[in-house]
């Protein structure tokens, strides 16, 4: 079997790699969640989201009439991949703008949020910023315990409730939020809807959550009588939890490839620093305990790489893979723990070093992954 992408695919990661060296000062690090913490990253991130739209990169495998270009889902794979591997911001608009939010609008959203919504995350613009609000203080893996409530009155919902660990929602426009609409619903599982809210309503707080490596990624968010209008309904009243898995196998699929390209550099700095960097004058790439914990990191990256590549091909045939991509996200959260575990254990002491120390050993990415990946496995 051939792994191997076209000319065409090849060309397009190109065209990316000259994209990175001309937009970013050195190695910036690992793209993702981090670009939304201080906010001279997240502005420089803004700049370049509006850049890759202008290339045709941002939505590339979005059809045409939602601001796409009508590319491959190979092609979509290859930019996610390079992108992340070059370490380029500004590429998921917020927490699920391109990767779930977009692709369910023109599913099961209306043609009125189709037309309000997705044209501003097509196009890079703030207005296309959102965070996804499903986790609560008592539903985490039992997504289907969500409290928060929204009560119908008149043309609006009236909610009430918590949700916790919510991605960008400090820097987000729009909300892609789970309610409960029917309490008395005989399944838990029933009686949950998808609103669309409104993140400058009155009656929303928001409480930063500072994660082990002093980012702020997560927030709190307080729902104090947050009037939403009925027409911000996604789908049909009380089936959101079949919405939702599908929305979710969106998901799941975009985090792998997110992510792999920046774990694959985070790789390769480790086996240059083995390589480099000699105890009792003999590299530490000599040392066999060294050269198989970096064979079997190398194993499980290369895992996930086949395991993204056979979802992007069953979807190029039309499949939208559930299984496959939950299989994913587990394992994508495995592979990231690994590769910043094994790191640590290699530079030593330098991983107690702050990121950002001038010290730090290999950008300071080690300990930004190892102190990060408790939270990526939410």
């Amino acid at each position: 079997m051939d792994f191997k992408f076209g000319e065409k695919e090849e060309r397009l990661r190109a065209e990316i790699k000259e994209f990175a060296k001309s937009e970013l000062v050195g190695d910036i690090g690992i793209s993702g969640l981090e670009e939304e913490s201080r906010d001279e990253d997240w502005e420089f991130s803004l700049q370049i989201s509006k850049k890759l739209a202008q290339k045709g990169w941002l939505t590339m495998a979005w059809p045409k009439e939602y601001g796409g270009q009508g590319a491959s889902f190979f092609e979509q794979y290859v930019y996610t991949d390079e992108a992340s591997y070059c370490g380029i911001p500004g590429t998921q608009m917020g927490v699920g703008g391109i990767g779930w939010v977009g692709q369910s609008l023109m599913i099961f959203g209306s043609e009125e949020q189709r037309k309000k919504y997705i044209p501003s995350i097509a196009a890079g613009e703030p207005d296309g910023i959102w965070c996804t609000a499903y986790s609560e203080p008592n539903a985490g893996s039992d997504f289907a315990n969500i409290q928060t409530r929204a009560i119908k009155s008149g043309d609006e919902y009236i909610l009430n409730g918590q949700k916790i660990w919510t991605s960008c929602a400090h820097r987000a426009r729009w909300c892609w939020m789970a309610v409960r609409t029917d309490p008395g619903a005989a399944k838990k599982q029933h009686g949950i809807s998808l609103l669309i809210v409104d993140m400058r309503s009155p009656g929303i707080t928001i409480k930063p959550i500072v994660n082990f490596a002093g980012i702020h990624i997560f927030n709190e968010l307080f729902l104090d009588n947050v009037k939403v209008p009925v027409s911000n309904l996604v789908g049909t009243e009380n089936r959101g939890w079949y919405h939702l898995m599908q929305s979710l196998a969106f998901e799941r699929h975009s985090i792998a490839p997110q992510f792999y390209g920046g774990a694959k550099r985070t790789l390769e700095h480790i086996v240059r620093y083995a390589l480099n960097t000699k105890y009792n004058g003999v590299p530490l790439a000599k040392n066999p305990i060294i050269r198989h914990k970096l064979a079997e990191r190398a194993i499980e990256l290369e895992t996930l790489r086949l395991f993204s590549l056979e979802i992007t091909w069953k979807m190029s045939k039309g499949v939208l893979p559930v299984y496959e991509a939950a299989r994913n996200k587990v394992y994508c959260d495995l592979v990231m723990r690994n590769i910043a575990t094994t790191g640590t254990e290699i530079i030593g002491a330098y991983s107690q070093l702050d990121a950002r120390s001038k010290w730090a050993k290999i950008m300071g990415n080690i300990t930004r992954m190892y102190m990060m990946f408790p939270g990526i496995a939410i």
